[in-house]
């Protein structure tokens, strides 16, 4: 029952990431004032699938110089990562109950780092290594941040139970009172899913295509899914902390229906910041993190800390 409920997970997962790629596509090419995918199948529908048979058709290449343990273990790391996030999220119930599950999201995307540093080392290139070095940096970075939120989230749920976190949104999201914190995370989330305009391990312009620039057919394949799945599932993540319907005040299609809309919004915020925005400096990057949102993150998190010692200590009006 466990595997059926883990392939009912998995399938739509990858479903979504084929189709979130071609949205992309239309997205951009509509911002743009030209066309996107439009031969394969109606309305260019098949185009997803005509690309993952075209990338895994192809002959897989291995570099001589590169260590290849590392480097055949890179791509699959990076998307079992981002398939094992799924587990935790309620949609509307998950498929392991974790006590501490937002901390094991936490945990878990931590992981991403070493598939990027792996392939990165691995190709023995000077682009793959600088764009790996970024990477390592821009993550870990923006990972105080994303974890500092979560702790003030989690003081207004006061449990690291997901489930406990949507039942605390019975009666207005947690966007409406800690929406400085709901702004600094869905940046975060930028970064952390290496998308515009904080693309800099896959900067073209500089690294030629970072990180990857050694790997092609199936093993770039590999990497492509697990960045879009990624997207998708920070997003849902968004959805869950910030923006929650509680299952007692919604029938489980209900549920299933407001989770899936408010994350396609964001996902397609996503790619709409990509076509509005130029790519930042990497000082830019690091100036934005460690000297605005850092210092603004510890002080909503101090006072949030503080917020129940000063409303108890106010004499009750007589």
């Amino acid at each position: 029952m466990f595997m059926i409920n883990l392939l009912l997970l998995i399938i739509p997962a990858l479903i979504a990431m084929a189709f979130l790629t071609l949205t992309e596509r239309k997205i951009l090419g509509y911002m743009q004032l030209r066309k996107g995918p439009n031969t394969i199948g109606p309305y260019g529908m098949l185009q997803p699938i005509a690309d993952a048979m075209k990338l895994f058709t192809k002959e897989p290449l291995l570099p001589t110089t590169s260590t290849t343990t590392l480097y055949v273990i890179a791509p699959i790391l990076a998307l079992s990562v981002a398939l094992i996030l799924w587990t935790p999220l309620p949609m509307p119930h998950p498929l392991v109950n974790f006590n501490l599950g937002l901390l094991f999201v936490l945990a878990t995307s931590s992981l991403a780092v070493y598939s990027i540093l792996w392939s990165g080392w691995a190709s023995n290139s000077n682009y793959a290594l600088i764009g790996a070095l970024r990477a390592v940096a821009q993550t870990i970075s923006y990972e105080v941040t994303l974890a500092i939120i979560l702790l003030s989230t989690l003081l207004m749920s006061g449990s690291f139970n997901i489930h406990s976190l949507i039942t605390t949104q019975e009666h207005s999201w947690l966007l409406l009172p800690a929406w400085p914190l709901t702004t600094m995370w869905f940046i975060s989330t930028l970064a952390e899913t290496n998308r515009a305009p904080f693309d800099l391990t896959e900067g073209e312009s500089e690294l030629v295509s970072g990180f990857n620039i050694e790997y092609a057919a199936g093993s770039f394949a590999l990497f492509f899914m697990a960045e879009y799945m990624n997207i998708i599932m920070m997003n849902a993540l968004t959805t869950t902390i910030f923006m929650a319907t509680p299952h007692n005040t919604a029938l489980p299609e209900s549920y299933t229906t407001n989770f899936m809309i408010k994350t396609l919004l964001l996902t397609a915020l996503f790619l709409w910041i990509r076509t509005a925005y130029p790519r930042l400096r990497y000082d830019q990057l690091m100036h934005l993190l460690w000297k605005k949102f850092l210092p603004l993150t510890l002080a909503l998190c101090m006072w949030y800390i503080s917020l129940p010692t000063l409303t108890s200590s106010i004499p009750p009006q007589t």
